[in-house]
């Protein structure tokens, strides 16, 4: 597979400036995919300055012709759907099956979506005094820049990009440094599709450097991030030079409770995807398992070989449903965790450490673990961000809504009853963005996504997402030649 390397700048493929590169690396057993150019300062200011260019023309581009480009990518990437899934899986260590039945549709259809609301996002009449017309505009906000996480770049490309450009922004979007080539390969395909130069620009680039400098540059109006609470801490601070717009999806620590009503078997299929598809490096993951005290030993009694029988191996193998962590120094961080967890009293229940095959002693795999916690204890607080879920037990509602709540992050959760009243009242009270009842991890393109408390602020996806990259503008318009434009003097 030939793999595209270099910095997307103006439409046009480019070495970093100063020639910086870094190796991606196949998190499997850690070879070599490809060596990847590494923007600093200097492309930066080169990738704002090609978007500013291309804003004007861009921005007054008919809202229809924005869309049917959107439109035509999506259309060209289904039609590469099993090249970018099994890129998607070389860089990250998705399991293959997970790339080709959810990141590679999900992120097509996510163009797909945006390619359709284009032209259909509306401004508004507002109501005043009899005399006057006021209507409100939306408006693009021009250069915007996009920091794109290692877990799921491939969909968060599309999540981050497709409404700014439906909404007639254009784009600098630094990838992480970790995975960059799907985020290339998107660039690739819309130069195909006729997206006019500087529109989209991709700078992969070190965080500390490119990632700070985009979040600081007094030409970008907007910075959105996806990443941690604590970076993202960081670009609020970068931000505040020109008083950018901010919008960040930061951590979680999701809350996945299971009530003695509930369908066993369901909840214990739904709360093993919860924490272990993509090896649990999800922001949403049910990274907290919280079971009624009168079910906890039935459910653990069929989690926990479920969980033990998922089969790890190779992401590229289709039969893999659970590949390596994406680097090594994030396999070493979730492993410390199980140190954490003993040290504080914890109960390794399952896992804790790396298989023990010799074929994936070279990858970055974890096995799945899952250990007992206290409320108090730093691995059921701190976002371990991997195959780690922490199981604590509880006996009314009220102190499991507590239980739910317990924690500084607020971005998604879920809870397993039959009972509606209950559900409809943990879906009102839980400190949460999103709330899945008898499910969990749903996403869909007309849904907002996002959080509140430590897992930040602003939505991806749906009309907010539109929202989130346009201005408002109040337009008062004097219909009435008998009003004076100005307010009388009083004699």
């Amino acid at each position: 597979m030939e793999i595209e390397h270099r910095l997307y700048i103006g439409g046009r493929f480019v070495p970093a400036e100063d020639g910086a590169t870094l190796p991606s690396l196949n998190p499997h057993d850690n070879t070599p995919l490809a060596d990847v150019s590494m923007a600093g300062k200097v492309d930066i200011d080169k990738a704002v300055e090609a978007a500013r260019a291309a804003f004007p023309k861009w921005s007054r581009t008919a809202a229809a012709e924005r869309g049917r480009l959107l439109l035509k990518l999506a259309e060209r990437m289904e039609e590469h759907a099993e090249e970018l899934a099994r890129l998607e899986t070389l860089d990250t260590g998705h399991p293959l099956r997970d790339t080709r039945a959810l990141d590679a549709p999900r992120t097509a259809a996510t163009f797909r979506y945006f390619g359709g609301m284009a032209d259909k996002f509306e401004g508004s009449v507002i109501p005043v005094e009899a005399g006057f017309l006021n209507y409100l505009l939306r408006e693009p906000l021009g250069v915007v820049g996009q920091v794109v996480p290692w877990n799921f770049p491939l969909m968060f490309t599309s999540w981050k990009m497709a409404p700014a450009l439906a909404a007639g922004n254009c784009v600098v979007m630094k990838p992480a440094e970790l995975t960059p080539l799907s985020s290339l390969r998107v660039a690739e395909l819309m130069a195909e599709v006729g997206f006019p130069e500087g529109v989209v620009n991709i700078v992969p680039g070190l965080g500390a450097v490119a990632g700070q400098y985009l979040a600081e540059h007094p030409g970008v109006a907007k910075i959105a991030f996806t990443g941690s609470t604590a970076t993202g801490r960081r670009i609020v601070q970068a931000s505040s030079g020109n008083l950018k717009k901010v919008q960040l999806e930061l951590g979680g620590k999701g809350a996945n409770i299971v009530f003695d009503d509930a369908n066993l078997a369901a909840a214990v299929n739904g709360s093993a995807f919860a924490i272990f598809h993509n090896q649990g490096q999800a922001c949403i993951a049910g990274s907290r398992l919280l079971l009624q005290e009168r079910i906890a030993d039935a459910f653990l009694a069929e989690f926990l070989p479920l969980a033990r029988s998922i089969r790890l191996g190779n992401p590229i193998e289709p039969a893999t449903e659970m590949g390596p962590l994406t680097s090594t120094v994030h396999r070493d961080r979730v492993l410390s965790y199980v140190r954490v967890a003993k040290d504080e009293g914890g109960e390794v229940l399952l896992g804790g450490a790396p298989p023990d095959r010799s074929e994936l002693s070279r990858g970055c795999y974890v096995e799945p673990t899952v250990v007992r916690a206290k409320p108090a204890d730093r691995v059921y607080q701190e976002e371990v961000f991997g195959p780690f879920v922490t199981v604590t037990t509880f006996r009314e509602d009220d102190e499991a809504l507590a239980l739910a709540n317990g924690t500084e992050y607020g971005l998604g959760g879920g809870l397993w009853t039959a009972n509606v009243q209950r559900a409809h009242r943990f879906a009102r009270e839980m400190k949460s963005g999103m709330v899945w009842i008898n499910c969990y991890k749903r996403v869909n393109p007309a849904s907002p996504f996002g959080g509140t408390g430590s897992s930040g602020y602003g939505r991806e996806m749906g009309f907010e997402a539109m929202r989130e990259y346009t201005q408002a503008k109040s337009v008062w318009v004097n219909i009435d030649a008998q009003i004076p434009a100005y307010y009388p003097r009083q004699d």
